[in-house]
């Protein structure tokens, strides 16, 4: 039962790295080849907008696979100590 949950855990700590690489791909693809033309000020604010809006998702990828790691550690660490008293 323990093991089956350690490679779930592994499984979602492998999605949440391929969420991330997604992510990360898709914020150098909106990355202008050239000098920007922002159209003025509403149109800087809007790019600062976008910006941070992926710089959050960014983060927030990374802090589900943080979660996920640490759980997956939990459960192997549960595993050890279980196979040491035995």
């Amino acid at each position: 039962m323990h093991m089956a949950h350690s490679h779930q855990q592994l499984a979602r700590v492998i999605d949440a790295e391929r969420h991330i690489t997604v992510r990360m791909a898709q914020i150098v693809h909106a990355l202008p080849d050239e000098e920007p033309d922002f159209e003025g000020v509403e149109g800087m604010l809007e790019s600062t907008s976008s910006v941070n809006k992926s710089i959050i998702a960014y983060l927030n990828s990374i802090a589900d696979l943080e979660e996920a790691i640490a759980e997956n550690l939990t459960q192997v660490m549960t595993e050890l100590k279980g196979s040491e008293e035995e």
